[in-house]
């Protein structure tokens, strides 16, 4: 297993399981259009892939990615009297259902920590699904109190 940034080549299997993923939790989107999908979401990717903001960490086997996890970076605004620096968005995080329970997701986060160390990025925060709570606090997450937020309109 190979576990790495992604790649242009990667696109199409990465927009596939962003499909995959999304589908397995909310049946009811899979009367979305495939194609305009494909479309918005091979726009975000190649964006991602050729700035500097997201980093896209997948889990490759014999050419195959089984895992992935997205990081974003969140650049504060500088303070008197420290150094700045960004932290980390942990999101999207999924491992396809026949690699799942044999600690992959979990080697993919020990490479992504890795890296924020050497980085020295602030902190990284996700918002867990209920169901991925234990798989985050096994990997050295902490649960912590629900940041506020505003919804100017609903999906």
């Amino acid at each position: 297993m190979n576990i790495r940034l992604a790649e242009m080549k990667d696109l199409k299997q990465l927009i596939k399981m962003r499909w995959d993923f999304t589908i397995e939790y909310d049946e009811s989107k899979r009367k979305a259009s495939y194609e305009e999908f494909e479309k918005e979401c091979h726009a975000f990717l190649v964006h991602a892939i050729n700035q500097d903001t997201w980093f896209i960490w997948v889990a490759e086997e014999d050419g195959v990615i089984i895992s992935h996890i997205y990081i974003e970076l969140i650049h504060k605004v500088p303070r008197p009297g420290r150094v700045t620096r960004p932290f980390a968005y942990l999101t999207n995080t999924y491992t396809l259902p026949s690699y799942r329970k044999k600690g992959i997701g979990s080697k993919v986060l020990q490479a992504i920590h890795s890296w924020v160390d050497q980085q020295q990025y602030e902190f990284v925060f996700v918002w867990p699904s209920d169901e991925s709570i234990d798989y985050y606090r096994r990997n050295g997450y902490e649960h912590c109190s629900e940041p506020m937020e505003y919804v100017p309109f609903e999906d």
